[in-house]
């Protein structure tokens, strides 16, 4: 393996040969012939289930005890914020570890951090700064977690497949979106947040499982540098190629501006729609059923038109946005949903498709933990100025900002887009 302190190689711009027309949906369930992708698809389907339920309660929760779209923005802040200043640590471990025990040791630690908040809650004692400090520590476990996760997916099915895994992945990971929220609302009205958050903690052995049955090949070790020195040849690596840089950007200022709306998903769901936690919990699989359906679309695109799929989809979740904050009826509401995240989920997933076929196997962990700052790691700090910025001008105000931001982030990606269309391979 090449040592990483070698110089930088950017991108290739050359074309190879591609397969140009959209994949079939058989083509698609090939990745199941992997058996390690079985386990992990199986097992993390029930832990993002859990996950999604406590996103729900834990955002229901701060509501309910602080009356603060202030404190909504906070707690998603500090959830997310670690990512922005640990996760290129946490890639360039994914690059020197084994995989997969990385993420047993992540796992471990976020079924701690939901057994705490489920005790804390079911003994009736959480208060408001508790559950923001275990959103810190999930946030810090994240960092690590997310980087490693995605890398691993080319260990589990091969290059040929990585695409389509992504795709899967992010089926997986919306469909738990759909269910999670409609289950957390009613657990929420029927038993309260304390139940949701232990239901988390239990879903996570799934997914433990999964891992230790996996048979994962050793990769060849490589001559480890300087950490310091490894990142920051990650982070000229991913700058030396526009084709990286320029989605990673737009990505970036969707994730800072638009996404960040999210987190006032209670607000609006408890005081704009009057709807309580049932309201919010179908608010939030609508979300689920759009980034599903933008999820089976990234499977469809075909290569040729990849490298053109960020733009559209900023375009279209910028739009939404712009026409949800105007809503005052939960079913318009809902249905306006639909395409924002649609165009959320192409964008996001359309990016990293790029980056993972992009990018040269000795830089993987690295480069997706860059992405995993300009997506994850932007939204604490959009959480934040959105939840000053509502509390001060107003919830739709502040979404509206918000969405204007997207659509001209989306044209500055569009017009200064690299011409060629094709999606190259990274020269090994």
């Amino acid at each position: 393996m090449t040592d990483a302190s070698d110089s930088i190689v950017p991108v290739p711009p050359e074309e190879p040969p591609s397969r140009g027309e959209a994949p079939g949906a058989l083509e698609l369930l090939k990745v199941f012939r992997h058996r390690n992708y079985r386990l992990f698809f199986a097992g993390q389907l029930v832990s993002l289930m859990g996950t999604w339920i406590t996103s729900v309660a834990q955002g229901w929760l701060v509501y309910r005890l602080s009356h603060s779209p202030f404190y909504l923005g906070l707690a998603t802040f500090a959830g997310q914020v670690p990512v922005f200043f640990v996760a290129s640590f946490g890639g360039m471990i994914a690059d020197r570890v084994d995989r997969r025990r990385l993420l047993v040791l992540t796992q471990m630690l976020s079924m701690l951090e939901s057994v705490a908040l489920a005790v804390l809650t079911l003994l009736g004692v959480i208060q408001v700064w508790e559950i923001i400090l275990l959103a810190l520590f999930q946030g810090t476990v994240n960092a690590f977690d997310i980087p490693t996760r995605q890398a691993f997916t080319i260990d589990m099915v091969g290059r040929e497949d990585l695409r389509f895994a992504i795709s899967l992945n992010s089926m997986m990971f919306n469909l738990a979106r759909i269910l999670g929220p409609t289950v957390a609302g009613l657990i929420i009205a029927a038993a309260g947040e304390g139940v949701c958050f232990s239901i988390d903690a239990v879903s996570y052995a799934a997914v433990l499982v999964g891992l230790l049955l996996m048979v994962v090949p050793p990769h060849p070790r490589r001559v480890q540098g300087h950490p310091l020195q490894e990142i920051g040849e990650g982070f000229r690596y991913t700058a030396s190629s526009p084709r990286l840089r320029n989605p990673l950007l737009l990505v970036a200022a969707c994730a800072a501006f638009g996404v960040s709306f999210m987190s006032l998903m209670p607000a609006v769901a408890r005081d704009v729609l009057h709807a309580g936690s049932e309201g919010l919990g179908l608010l939030m699989s609508s979300v689920g059923a759009g980034a599903l359906i933008g999820a089976y679309a990234l499977a469809r695109v075909s290569d040729r038109w990849l490298m053109l799929t960020p733009a559209a989809a900023a375009a279209c979740f910028g739009l939404a946005i712009i026409l949800f904050a105007q809503s005052h009826w939960l079913m318009v509401s809902m249905a306006l949903l639909l395409p924002a995240a649609f165009g959320q989920m192409l964008l996001g997933g359309s990016v990293n498709t790029i980056i993972q076929t992009l990018s040269v196997d000795r830089f993987r962990g690295r480069v997706i933990s860059i992405y995993t700052i300009s997506f994850m790691g932007m939204m604490p700090w959009g959480a934040l100025l959105i939840g000053w910025t509502a509390a001060r001008i107003g919830i739709a105000e502040a979404v509206t900002l918000g969405g204007a931001v997207c659509l001209l982030a989306a044209a500055a990606a569009y017009f200064t887009r690299d011409r060629g269309t094709r999606l190259p391979s990274p020269a090994e």
